[in-house]
């Protein structure tokens, strides 16, 4: 019974945010929901989640931050290096055909993903001619991502994660040190487009060479995952790529037969025509 209360209150708090504010987070994977409330409860010393649905709908400030609790942050720069091989070694070349390239990284959260897409596509001489539309529903970490600064603690990271990628300079090229960490050169931003779009309830970007949708999917129950997967789909061109995260796979979809594995275990698809 305390277990189907839980669920009930949750869906409750759910439904009062996508009614007041617009953000659906009804299809998410209930148990990362439970696990971020319950430490928003904590700290807050609450004992049911029912006594967030007033406060929520009452003071925006309140649900800015559970947005900030609910919403995926994790990333970094060149985030499994191994998946970043596979784009330069193998789709790079094919895109390269293009006259202009488009490429969509849905969830960019702080933008770490949509940086190291803009040097990889420097290195292969290819930035240029190419778009990078970097989405998230949290418009504060869209903010985050427009600006590029990053901790100092990450810059070691980082940089190993560049070279088991395939870097072919210093990855010191591509940001400016500050006192509290790094800032990433502007010239990296210039055809990137930073803006806000849910996968969740929003639609299509209309004919993607590559959509670059890592470690998002995992925190989506099956109807979500392929309402996502539906939206890269329709959104790619004929023989457009797709890649996903290393917990996240086609399989088992409804749009398992509607690509072909490049990578398997990279995660990287293209689009059947």
């Amino acid at each position: 019974m305390e277990k189907e209360i839980r669920e009930i209150e949750l869906d409750l708090l759910l439904e009062a945010i996508f009614r007041r504010y617009g953000y659906d987070f009804r299809k998410y994977a209930r148990s990362s929901l439970h696990r971020r409330i319950a430490h928003r409860l904590a700290i807050m010393k609450l004992s049911h989640i029912a006594e967030l649905v007033h406060p929520v709908l009452e003071d925006e400030s309140c649900f800015k931050t559970i947005l900030r609790d609910l919403s995926i942050d994790v990333t970094e720069m060149f985030r499994d290096p191994e998946f970043f091989q596979v784009l330069r070694k193998e789709i790079l070349p094919f895109l390269s055909t293009y006259p202009f390239i488009r490429i969509w990284i849905a969830g960019c959260a702080t933008g770490e993903e949509a940086y190291s897409m803009a040097i990889l596509l420097k290195e292969e001489g290819l930035y240029e001619r190419a778009k990078i539309y970097a989405t998230d529903m949290n418009s504060a970490l869209i903010q985050k991502a427009r600006e590029g600064h990053y901790a100092a603690k990450r810059i070691r990271k980082y940089t190993e994660n560049y070279h088991q990628a395939g870097g072919t300079g210093a990855f010191s090229d591509y940001y400016h040190a500050e006192k509290t960490g790094m800032a990433m050169d502007s010239s990296l931003k210039t055809n990137i487009v930073f803006a806000m779009h849910h996968l969740a309830t929003d639609e299509v970007f209309n004919e993607m060479h590559l959509i670059l949708c890592r470690n998002v999917m995992i925190y989506f129950d099956d109807d979500l995952q392929n309402r996502a997967l539906g939206l890269f789909h329709r959104s790619l061109c004929d023989r457009g790529f797709l890649g996903l995260g290393t917990r996240e796979t086609l399989r088992f979809s409804d749009y398992e037969n509607n690509f072909e594995c490049v990578a398997e275990e990279e995660r990287v698809y293209r689009k059947l025509s």
